[in-house]
């Protein structure tokens, strides 16, 4: 662990080098007035919006939309089957049926979907403007780093995988609150050192309507990703008569009221994973690497948490201009799904860190269950 002690709290650090500008956002956290006994950044932390990605922070009684991060409630959701293997022509068959019953990108569902949370949205603006569209969204992957994957686990069984979050849902609400949150800073003239960091004290109508239409968008990105997954295994019974035996579903961008060091606190987990004693997580690496279900350790000094998967090693656009095709298919050597051309690369194995040494950087965080290898994988 690193550890910065020249700010006004200190910033602990899983990791050995960390980009200038991420740990500049980093003492800022650092720097605020309500920030809380120290800042946690994890080892696939990387440049964000404010905050670092693969960043915690605790803070007293006010909640941060740029440290929740733009879409609330992405995470990971992991199925284990009964299957042991799968053919290539058994792979290549389910992914087709898959990209036919899941809308990827910025497509949405042509019917309208079923989800009882619906019936329970509240009634905060931001919410009900997003509602009826939100009915075609659902049970849909999006686009970015999001994506669907078949896996081989060091268990000998065949494991599913997705990576998407809250849609629209999240994106507008954190758009909304984040604007909010900067023009209220503002008239408070507030002591931050960047207004990308602005905040809503909990006990204000902003920040008490922010925190109920997070946890909704939280609610709206677990049956996103529960509905997609119901579709997925239903392809893969439907090709291979295989079942289901285990379900993870978990987030890695939201706050939540814990309690830690003895106080009840605000953890914002930005692209980081819960990790509490015995909790069950997922690790993804890139598209050409391995993947881990692993098991929290508690530890304090991280707030209970761990990273949420490789990290980006450079920008999208940088990916595209600089990483090398054929070099980028190699590394995927049999996955199905390796980029076909160089718009492919800004997801490729080379755009991110190497996970094996993220996870070397966490053993005192999470221990590993099972390693899991890609098969096949289709990007958002």
């Amino acid at each position: 662990m690193k550890i910065l002690i020249s700010e006004k709290i200190p910033v602990k650090m899983w990791l050995n080098e960390i980009e200038v500008e991420a740990e500049n956002q980093a003492k800022d956290l650092a720097n605020l007035p309500f920030a809380f006994k120290h800042i946690a950044i994890m080892p696939d932390s990387h440049l964000g919006y404010g905050m670092p990605i693969g960043g915690v922070m605790a803070t007293n009684q006010v909640i941060v939309p740029n440290a929740v991060g733009v879409d609330i409630g992405c995470g990971m959701m992991a199925v284990k089957t009964d299957l042991k293997e799968i053919a290539v022509e058994g792979l290549k068959e389910i992914m087709g049926k898959v990209r036919k019953s899941i809308p990827l990108g910025f497509n949405h569902h042509k019917e309208k979907q079923e989800w009882s949370g619906f019936d329970n949205a509240p009634d905060i603006e931001v919410i009900q403007k997003e509602l009826n569209s939100s009915r075609y969204q659902i049970g849909t992957l999006g686009g970015g780093n999001h994506f669907i994957e078949i896996q081989k686990g060091n268990d000998g069984h065949i494991w599913l995988m997705i990576h998407s979050g809250s849609r629209n849902f999240g994106l507008k609400t954190a758009t909304e609150y984040h604007n909010k949150a900067k023009k209220l800073c503002e008239r408070w003239q507030s002591d931050i050192p960047n207004s990308d960091l602005s905040f809503l004290p909990m006990d204000t109508k902003a920040g008490k309507e922010y925190f109920k239409a997070m946890n909704y968008a939280l609610e709206f990105a677990y049956a996103n990703r529960d509905l997609m997954m119901t579709r997925f295994m239903s392809v893969v019974k439907e090709v291979t008569n295989g079942s289901e035996l285990e379900r993870i579903n978990i987030h890695h961008n939201y706050a939540a009221l814990e309690n830690h060091f003895g106080k009840n606190v605000l953890v914002h987990r930005k692209g980081a994973t819960k990790a509490t004693q015995g909790l069950i997580g997922i690790i993804p690496g890139s598209m050409g690497s391995k993947s881990y279900i692993v098991e929290g350790l508690g530890n304090p000094e991280s707030f209970k948490s761990c990273s949420h998967g490789a990290g980006r090693r450079m920008g999208r656009k940088e990916a595209i201009r600089t990483l090398n095709l054929e070099e980028e298919q190699l590394k995927m050597k049999d996955v199905i799904g390796k980029p076909r051309g160089q718009q492919d690369l800004e997801e490729a194995p080379g755009a991110y860190k190497d996970i094996t040494e993220v996870m070397a950087n966490q053993t005192d965080l999470v221990k590993i269950k099972v390693e899991l290898s890609p098969l096949a994988v289709i990007k958002g």
